[in-house]
Order: structure tokens, then C-alpha cells, then sequence
């Protein structure tokens, strides 16, 4: 095999690889409440949703996004993953929050005061300081509100993608940058049988398959065979 094709073969494989191993990382140091997992479901079909409805509708493709999308995501995450030691992988909340490659509680709570922020700041200046054309009517303003939360969503992918070439390197901010566009996908997969979890009253996933060392992710619910299907 010639010498290029190789080295993109390996550089491929190494992209891949990469990106497993973040999708594993975050699933099993940030993802250990039933009701958080629960929550990542619904926020990633409405995300799918989002998608789905780009080319039709922006402005609602944004609304769903923002606040039936992020805001289920986010509230999982603050108000139901354990904050303390993590038995499971042996690392502190802190730990874990300073090693995280994506968004930490403190960046997010950033990200979501500037999103809270620009309706006031719309309200208050309509035409973005002439980036918009002047709204004429609410409807019309809120078209513009759609576009600003589009753009602060792309925005904030790209800003930490391209401070992770900086922080990290090149690779690893293309990988998390696609491991976010299809997050929603890979949590329906992921995620689709926590509700039942909890309706049996687990609030928090064991994470057998952390213990075992399985990087899968594909095929989790195997630590549970009650929840199977019957043969």
C-alpha cells in the first residue's frame, strides 16, 4: 500500500477511534442518573426534531432546540447527576469537571446567561445594531430571535472547537465537534430504555459495564436482562 494511502487509513481509523472513546468517556463519567439519561432521550428527539425542521422552519427549529432541546439536556445535568465523589471511575465531581472536553458546568452557565440575554437585548435594540432587518410586529422579531439562537448555537460549536485546536489538538476538536452534531442520534440508541429504568425505581445506573470495562456503549441494557424482550 502506498505510503499516503496508509497514513490516511490510520489518520481515519484514529478519527473514529477518537470519537468512541469521547461518546464512552461522556457517557460514563457524566451520564450516571437514570432521570438525566431519561431527559438526554427527550431532549435528543427534540433535537431530531430540530433538525428535521431547519429547512421548513428555522425560527421553530430554534425554539424547539433552545428550550425544549438544551434546556431538558442542561437540567439533567444540574439538578440530577451526582455531584460527589464517583465511586465508579474513582474521580472527583472536580476532577471530572476540569478534564471535561466539551462544555463543564461553568462554561455552560455562560453559554446560557448570553442565550437568556438576547431577547433583552433584541427587545432593546430590534435590529441587532443593524445585523437584522428592522422586525415589523412580534412575529418578525421573533423571526430574528430564531436566527440569534441559531447563530449563538453555531457559535458556541465553533468557538470551543476551535479552542480545543489550541488546548488540545486539531483532531480532537473536529471529533468533539461531531460527536455533538450527532449526539442526538447516539443517545436515542444509548438512552431509549432508561425511562423504564426508572419506572422500576432506578434512579441511579449501576454502570456494570464501566466495571467491566466494556468500551462498547452498543448493547448496555445487557447488564439487566429483565428488561429484555422474552425469546
Amino acid at each position: 500500500m502506498p505510503r499516503n494511502m496508509a497514513d490516511t487509513r490510520e489518520q481515519h481509523l484514529g478519527f473514529f477511534a477518537e470519537l468512541r472513546q469521547q461518546r464512552w468517556d461522556d457517557h460514563r463519567l457524566y451520564h450516571h442518573s437514570r432521570i438525566n439519561q431519561s431527559l438526554h432521550l427527550l431532549s435528543a428527539v427534540s433535537f431530531l426534531s430540530s433538525y428535521a425542521l431547519l429547512a421548513i422552519s428555522p425560527a421553530i427549529a430554534a425554539m424547539i432546540g433552545w428550550f425544549l432541546a438544551m434546556w431538558s439536556r442542561q437540567a439533567g445535568h444540574f439538578f440530577f447527576e451526582p455531584k460527589g465523589y464517583d465511586d465508579v471511575n474513582q474521580l472527583t465531581n472536580d476532577r471530572k469537571e476540569e478534564i471535561k472536553v466539551g462544555y463543564n458546568i461553568r462554561r455552560k452557565v455562560v453559554l446560557l446567561a448570553i442565550w437568556a440575554a438576547t431577547p433583552v437585548v433584541l427587545w432593546l435594540e430590534p435590529t441587532l445594531f443593524g445585523m437584522l432587518d428592522a422586525p415589523i410586529g412580534f412575529d418578525a422579531w421573533l423571526e430574528n430571535l430564531a436566527k440569534v439562537w441559531l447563530a449563538l448555537g453555531g457559535a458556541g460549536l465553533l468557538f470551543r472547537t476551535v479552542q480545543l485546536f489550541f488546548i488540545r489538538d486539531v483532531q480532537t476538536g473536529l471529533v468533539w465537534a461531531a460527536k455533538i452534531l450527532t449526539d442526538p442520534f447516539h443517545d436515542v440508541k444509548l438512552y431509549h430504555r432508561s425511562p423504564l429504568y426508572l419506572l422500576r425505581g432506578q434512579l441511579i445506573d449501576p454502570m456494570l459495564h464501566v466495571h467491566a470495562g466494556e468500551m462498547d456503549g452498543e448493547d448496555l441494557d445487557e447488564e439487566d436482562p429483565e428488561l429484555k424482550p422474552a425469546a
